[in-house]
């Protein structure tokens, strides 16, 4: 498909006039066109379960997740792995994100790195991706050669690839074991995927990981019982968490906080009235799942 077709690039039939408007008119035209990206997204809903309970099974195996793209894909990619060990108290090396160009392109615009399908696998290679892995390809257009080349390399390991891009037929969805595509079609501004797909895009990453946490134990109910309590924000959560967790009251539960250093910890020692060195032992029994560690029935 010739860069001219992509859906990615064509002209929006509502925009072409864009400049002329007023500020308020300009804005009801983004708004309009962006409240149909979480249509498209939801049509991709079976995929992108596919998707979470293959990472998932991976995760629990010891496998890990990577993201690869350029430009905003990749900066996407690496925000949504950046964020995993603070949401959920995971090791930094278990969500990798790489983006084409390095580190350096997370702030500066490096246009040439996006053409080098060779520095997609080596820099897989560099990372020590491996068959019990999986690696998201993000690529708004399709095409992008870093990321072709990272999934090429991946599917010659074995590890589970996973396309996600917003042209039907291209060529992440033809490369990858599951295909994520929601076809979100023409930006406001023609070809500026930093709009109407990179919302999707953040979307569905989103889903992934938030995902893949909940199948493997990080989130109990809806609560976030894995965050870290580093600071005086994420240290008033943690008491809240454990409030909400257990029935206590806030007094109650800072003491737990400070009794256990941890807030499952905390929750297995309140629901189960036992020691901290108890608790731990059962949530080390459980894998770290809380769920699992109160399976006696008090949760």
């Amino acid at each position: 498909m010739k860069f001219e077709q992509l859906l990615t690039e064509a002209r929006h039939p509502d925009t072409a006039r864009i400049d002329q408007l007023s500020t308020r008119e300009m804005l009801e035209v983004i708004n309009a066109a962006d409240r149909s990206v979480a249509d498209t997204v939801h049509a991709e809903l079976p995929r992108i379960a596919q998707a979470v309970d293959g990472i998932a099974e991976r995760l629990g195996r010891g496998g890990r997740l990577f993201y690869m793209g350029a430009g905003t894909s990749g900066r996407l990619g690496v925000l949504d792995a950046s964020e995993c060990p603070p949401t959920f108290n995971v090791d930094p090396g278990l969500v990798v994100g790489l983006i084409a160009g390095g580190d350096h392109a997370l702030r500066h615009s490096i246009e040439g790195a996006e053409d080098d399908a060779r520095q997609g696998a080596e820099d897989l290679k560099a990372h020590g991706l491996e068959a019990g892995d999986t690696l998201v390809g993000i690529a708004a257009s399709g095409r992008t050669p870093y990321v072709v080349g990272g999934m090429l390399y991946a599917n010659q390991l074995g590890a589970l690839t996973i396309g996600l891009s917003c042209v039907p037929g291209s060529e992440v969805e033809c490369r990858a074991t599951i295909a994520i595509t929601p076809a979100v079609g023409p930006e406001v501004i023609t070809g500026s995927t930093r709009m109407r797909a990179g919302t999707a895009t953040k979307l569905v990453l989103n889903m992934l990981s938030t995902g893949a946490m909940i199948r493997t134990g990080m989130v109990y109910g809806n609560l976030m019982v894995n965050v870290q309590p580093t600071n005086e924000k994420l240290r008033n959560r943690a008491i809240r968490i454990i409030a909400a967790a257990t029935g206590v009251d806030e007094g109650q539960a800072e003491a737990l906080l400070d009794a256990s250093g941890a807030v499952r910890v905390a929750i297995v020692m309140q629901k189960l009235g036992i020691g901290r060195e108890q608790a731990a032992q059962r949530l080390d029994a459980a894998h770290g799942r809380l769920r699992a560690a109160l399976a006696d029935g008090s949760e």
